[in-house]
């Protein structure tokens, strides 16, 4: 491959690395309120977070460059403070990353945390268990599997990304174009050999992922669910 190639490859890794991190962090208190609240209120704002599923790529990256653009309010406010806007950089693709994804990150944990028995958390409570600690000794061992699902579907959900990245951060080498956009500048300038290439790469890479990942999560599952028994 050439080092264009190498280059895109190491930037999606970067990028779906860092998403899947800052998705984990904000998917993880989202998905226990939304498991444990019901009502229109909670209705709403997961419909909010489910929305980028059914939403074109298009229409919530050309949002996002308007707000996160020069003239936009996002981008406007952090030129007021010195910084740069977000719009063609590797930081705007990452909060579009992180936006788009978010459903699949929040969705498995939503699953996860509904399924665990309250009666545990509130043994634990009894005994002088804080939350935290009731949060790290049993939500977490009983949910690994959810935590796993979560950060593999953010994962592979980011590699694959290209219409809200080609929106908001463009085709710039080093900066934005991770392997979904080169390989549609591949295909678009008839090198079919080197789109092929990364593409059976991306494919078969995605596809070993899922079946380790998922083959583990039902072993872990069973594990914890054994545990709480």
């Amino acid at each position: 491959m050439a080092e264009a190639d190498w280059q895109a490859v190491w930037l999606t890794l970067k990028l779906g690395v860092a998403s899947t991190a800052i998705l984990l962090l904000v998917a993880t208190p989202l998905a226990w309120w939304l498991a444990r609240r019901s009502g229109w209120f909670a209705a709403s704002v997961q419909a909010a977070v489910a929305l980028p599923l059914v939403l074109p790529p298009t229409v919530l990256g050309f949002y996002l460059l308007l707000w996160l653009g020069p003239t936009g309010f996002i981008g406007e406010t952090l030129e007021s403070l010195g910084l740069n806007h977000l719009a063609f950089s590797f930081e705007g693709i990452l909060v579009g990353s992180i936006i788009y994804s978010l459903p699949f990150a929040v969705q498995p944990l939503v699953e996860s945390f509904r399924r665990i028995d309250d009666e545990q958390l509130q043994v634990a409570a009894t005994l002088g268990a804080n939350f935290w600690r009731r949060f790290w000794t049993i939500v977490v061992p009983y949910c690994r599997g959810g935590f796993l699902v979560s950060a593999t579907l953010s994962f592979a959900h980011t590699l694959g990304e290209f219409g809200v990245i080609l929106m908001l951060g463009g085709s710039i080498p080093g900066e934005t174009q991770v392997l979904s956009v080169l390989i549609y500048d591949h295909a678009e300038a008839m090198n079919y050999d080197a789109a092929h290439q990364l593409s059976l790469g991306l494919l078969v890479f995605s596809f070993a992922v899922l079946v380790l990942v998922y083959g583990w999560q039902r072993r872990t599952t069973a594990t914890s669910e054994a545990r709480l028994c």
